[in-house]
Order: C-alpha cells, then structure tokens, then sequence
C-alpha cells in the first residue's frame, strides 16, 4: 500500500484523473455486464413466458368479447353493433392467429392445442359469416344460429384450454430459473462490495491530494462572492499543478474584487435602464388598451338597429312585406337580447321574443315547423326570468327538429299550479337517447357553483339552470325525453307578479 501512495504522489493531476477515471470505469463496466446478463435473464427467458400467457388470455378475451357483441348485433337493431361486431371479429382473428403454429417453437403439447383451435375458428367463422348474410336478408333460421352459438362456446373451452396448457408450461419454466434469481441478490452485493471498496480507496487518495486544495479555494471563493476580498492567502503544501493555481489565486485576488466591483456598478446601471424600458412599455399597453377601449365605446348599438329600420322600410317601400315583417323580428331579437339588463320581465316580453324568433324559423323552414302556445295565466301581470323562453325554443329547433326531414311542432305550455308558474317547451324532434339524458340530469341537478360541461349539458341551458337556482331556491329545470319522439323541458318557479300589479 505504501508503494502505491508514493507511485501516486509522483502522478501529475492529469495522469491522476486518468487513473480514477479508469477504475471508474472499469467498475462501471463490471456492474453494467452484471445487468446485461440479469436483463438477458428476464428479457428473453420471462419475457417470453409472459408474452405467451398475454397471447393466451388476449384470445380468451376477444372470443369472449366477440360472442358478447355477436349476441348484441342479433338481438338490437343499433347499426352501431355491427362495426362493433366487425372491429371485435378483426381482434379475434388477429388473436388467433398472431401466434405461429411452429412445433419446434412451440412444443407437442401447445402446438396441437393451438392448432386444434385455429381449425375450430376456422370452421366457426364460416358459420358465423353464414348467419350474419342470413340476418341481413332476413332469412336466418334459429337452428342456424343455435349452431353458432355451440360452436362458440366449443371455440371458447379449446381457448381455455390452450391457455391453460400455456400457463402450466410458464410455471414449470419459472421454477427452473427461480433458483438463479434468488440467487441474485447475494451475487449483485458481492459485486458491489468489491467494486465500492477499490473506488473507494482510490477516492480517498484523490481527496488527499485533491480535494483539500480545492476545498480551501472553494472556502475562499465563497468569501470574494460575499464581496469579502481582504481574506489571508491560500497556504497548501502542493508541488503540482494546483500548488500553482494557489500562488495565482493569491495574486488575482484583490484584481479580481476590483473588477467584479466594476462589474457591479456596470449592472446596477443597467438594471436601472432596464426599470425604464419596462416602465415606458408598461405606459404605452396601458395607452394602447385605453385606445381600444375607446373604439369599443365609439361602436353604438344603435347603429345595427338604425340599420335594420332602414333596410326595413326600403323593404316597405318596395312592397316585400315578408321582408319587412323578417327584419323587424330580427331588429327585435337583437334589440332585447343586446339591451335589456333586467333579472326579470313580464311573460308577455318573453313570449314575444320567442315568437319573433320562431316567425324567423318558420320563414326559413316553412311548413316544416310548426309553433303553438297554450298560456293559462294572464301574460301581462306574471314576471319570468329574462331571457328563459328564446334559448330553450332554440335548443328545440336547432338540437331536436332541425335533424329530422319532415320537421315537427314546438309546444309553450304554461299553467299555474298552487303558487308555481308551471312552463313546459315540448318538441317533436329527434329525442335524446338514454345514456346522455342520465349525464344531463345529472349535470343539472348540481349546486349553483357546479361547473357544467358544456360539451353535455350545452351553454342556453347550463346557464339558464345555474339562473333559476340563483334566482329562486325552490326552483327546477327539469328534462325528459325519449329517443325519436321528442323531448320536453319543465320550469317551476314561484308566480310573482309584475312590480306595478304588486305596487297595487
């Protein structure tokens, strides 16, 4: 050992380097041999006993997921089930057949299970096939389709059992190398015993005639960056490389502290300049956001409905009264949807919009649609929330008649029960399949802080729903609907009275 310290004091700090960089590697290249020849272990050998039990259960899954979706498309007339049923045929026949039938691979045993299930889905899938031309001619026949049905449950047990020999085979050869794994740990903590006690005492020769010298030049660097120059020289006993560095260290002192001194002031004056440059940028945003503002405010409201009138009263000169009647509903929709603040106005003001605007749908749709509201209280003294009737009528039209070719009829129905005002807007339209009502609902029946998804529940009636809340905390939206036949939206609310009526 001591005629290894002195042949290592005589090293210059490069050759040094070298020598530790080496052992370093030689360690390293130890220990990553060590792990190749672990991972060979579990890569090839458990690998692949575990890509043949996944193989295994992959076909148990997609025949059981193909007999399921099979006996969905036979017994709904969903057109969705038959490309589920034809995505769940490519997935069985790819599991099947994804596994070579090699016997040299494969082994006596699953070979001849693997190849007595091929042969059986053969003959299962021209049967199948059969079956599928029959039910869509309309000439299936009940025997035809019981044969199916044994033939998958015969192609399910031959799975099952292909499976079952798979995995006994895996379990046998994962006894075989269980010896050797547990054996592992021990040959790893060998390994890195001896590779940790070499690095370690070369560490230690480098920390000697290293680390030391630098630690008092880090200790000392630490000072200067505290801006603390007036420290005493470096004394180390160094000959090498690094005894010099010191004696340069000791002279660059105090010229380094001058500098990093101008340096200093170099930067606070551009941080200054830079405090400047923010300001005058932070001046003109806010010039150029008080800019824009002022454009907005320069856009009167007026202008879009001064426009309608004038284009209303060219269509009056011009005898188009259709025309006339069309832009003076549309002047009407845009002047009460831009410029009425209040929370609630009287259910005449409601109806009149809502009417308005489907007078603008039927011009557009004609005989397609039809329109009927049946009000069973005065709509001239009973109040409602602004802007209630127009977006639900919308969502009728846009989201339940607009996609049905013959059209329909949109219904306002509105009645007093007790002390509730009872409205209920009903279409004819295309109706909403269970599944989405039962994720509707359930966004609705939230609190009034609930953050609804507009993608399910749709903007007009989130926000109308989250209104009522707000507004009346016995109130309820509630919704029904049955697919094809339409769909009907109900709001309760307490019967109020205009302001004038209540003043009396």
């Amino acid at each position: 050992m001591e005629k290894i310290r002195n042949f290592w004091d005589t090293l210059t700090i490069n050759n040094k380097i070298k020598v530790f960089t080496i052992s370093v590697l030689l360690a390293m290249l130890a220990a990553l041999l060590f792990i190749v020849w672990i991972v060979r272990l579990f890569m090839v050998d458990f690998n692949d006993i575990m890509e043949d039990n996944a193989n295994s259960g992959e076909i148990v899954t997609a025949i059981s997921n193909e007999i399921d979706t099979f006996d969905n498309y036979i017994h709904s007339t969903n057109p969705q089930n038959s490309k589920e049923l034809d995505k769940a045929v490519l997935l069985t026949k790819d599991a099947v057949y994804r596994i070579p039938l090699n016997y040299k691979s494969l082994g006596e045993e699953k070979f001849a299970r693997l190849q007595a299930l091929q042969m059986a889905y053969e003959s299962y899938a021209g049967k199948r096939n059969q079956v599928i031309a029959d039910y869509q001619s309309d000439k299936l026949y009940v025997d035809t389709l019981y044969d199916v049905y044994s033939m998958q449950d015969y192609l399910l047990k031959y799975a099952q059992v292909y499976g079952d020999v798979v995995m006994l085979e895996g379990n046998k050869s994962y006894k075989e190398l269980a010896p050797i794994v547990l054996s592992m740990p021990f040959m790893a903590a060998a390994l890195g015993i001896i590779l940790f006690l070499g690095v370690l005492q070369i560490s230690r020769m480098m920390n000697k005639t290293l680390m030391e010298p630098v630690i008092k030049l880090a200790a000392a660097s630490r000072n200067i960056a505290s801006n603390n120059f007036f420290i005493d020289d470096i004394v180390v006993d160094n000959r090498d490389e690094l005894g010099e560095l010191v004696t340069a260290f000791n002279k660059m002192k105090f010229t380094t502290g001058e500098y990093i001194k101008a340096l200093e002031e170099k930067r606070e004056a551009l941080d200054q300049l830079h405090a400047q440059e923010m300001e005058t940028l932070q001046i003109e945003k806010q010039l150029e956001t008080m800019n824009l503002e002022l454009l907005k405010s320069q856009i009167n409201p007026h202008f879009l409905f001064n426009t309608l009138n004038v284009i209303a009263g060219m269509a009056n000169l011009e005898d188009a009264g259709t025309t006339e009647q069309m832009i003076e509903a549309l002047s009407s929709l845009f002047r009460y949807n831009l410029k009425n603040q209040e929370k609630e106005v009287l259910l005449s003001q409601e109806l009149k919009i809502a009417g308005d605007y489907m007078y603008l749908q039927k011009m557009r749709f004609g005989s397609r649609v039809e329109y009927e509201v049946n009000c069973e209280v005065d709509e001239d003294s009973v109040i409602v929330p602004t802007f209630t009737f127009q977006p639900l009528i919308e969502n009728a039209m846009i989201h339940g008649i607009s996609p049905k070719v013959e059209g329909g009829k949109i219904s306002v129905v509105i009645r007093q029960s007790g002390d509730k005002l009872m409205i209920a807007i009903s279409d004819t339209g295309i109706g909403i399949d269970s599944e989405r009502l039962e994720k509707i609902r359930q966004q609705l029946s939230g609190g009034e802080d609930t953050i609804m998804d507009e993608n399910v529940v749709g903007i007009g009636l989130g926000n109308i729903n989250r209104r009522i809340k707000a507004m009346y905390p016995d109130g309820r939206l509630l919704i029904d609907s049955v697919r094809g036949q339409g769909t009907t939206i109900s709001v309760s609310i307490p019967l109020q009275g205009s302001r004038k009526d209540n003043q009396k």
